[in-house]
């Protein structure tokens, strides 16, 4: 019994160094040349929950042109009155069966905490409200906002140049869900991810950022 509550312990400890050490190292070491404030003309945020980041983008022209593959009548991109992209990336079986905590189930969590394919959510926002303790703003340059699209967008699973969306999945009337690359664990999941969009626009995070809390943390130290 001692001797499996010491490892407890261990493991615990790892994991917090882990922790530390991922949130204040920064990735990549050396710091990007960084635009001019003229030139940052593209604000995006970081919306973070418990334990879960997404991204939301601005719904300008050249946004709507990129992400034009998702425009239908049950996700109008062109609403007028639609000012935000949010994507986020996750575990498919935890993302799709637990819109809320009250339907949490075991199997989620399992999958979630093993190895589980991924998938897309997109939404649409109309005024987003800041500041908030939930959302964090940065202000980038047209090059690193292509750069960011193109991430996301690269992130879809596509069959002959069409991605593929799941069919009765999504929390309200407008969200949807679609196939996505790559498969999400407990080291490298959601909030990794999104480590890695931020990352490609320019952005520095953390070493590894498993949590929203440690990745908005590294974000606002290097950033």
């Amino acid at each position: 019994m001692r001797t499996g509550i010491r490892w407890l312990l261990r493991v615990l400890v790892l994991l917090v160094l882990s922790v530390a050490f991922g949130t204040f190292i920064p990735r990549p070491l050396i710091a990007p040349v960084k635009a001019s404030s003229a030139a940052a003309t593209h604000r995006i945020l970081l919306l973070s929950g418990p334990i879960h980041t997404d991204i939301a983008i601005p719904l300008d022209e050249e946004t709507r042109a990129a992400f034009s593959f998702l425009d239908d009548p049950g996700f109008p991109l062109g609403h007028p009155n639609a000012e935000w992209l949010i994507v986020g990336w996750g575990g498919r079986s935890f993302y799709l069966e637990t819109p809320t905590w009250g339907e949490l189930k075991p199997l989620p969590v399992l999958r979630a905490l093993t190895i589980d394919r991924s998938v897309m959510h997109v939404d649409l926002a109309g005024h987003i409200t800041e500041p908030q303790p939930s959302i964090a703003a940065f202000d980038i340059g047209g090059d690193q906002m292509r750069r960011l699209r193109n991430f996301i967008s690269d992130s879809f699973v596509r069959d002959t140049g069409v991605v593929a969306p799941i069919s009765d999945a999504g929390y309200g009337e407008i969200d949807r869900f679609f196939e996505a690359k790559g498969y999400f664990n407990a080291l490298f999941g959601c909030n990794t991810w999104t480590a890695a969009a931020l990352r490609s626009a320019g952005l520095r995070t953390g070493l590894w950022n498993p949590f929203p809390q440690s990745l908005r943390l590294s974000m606002s130290v290097y950033n």
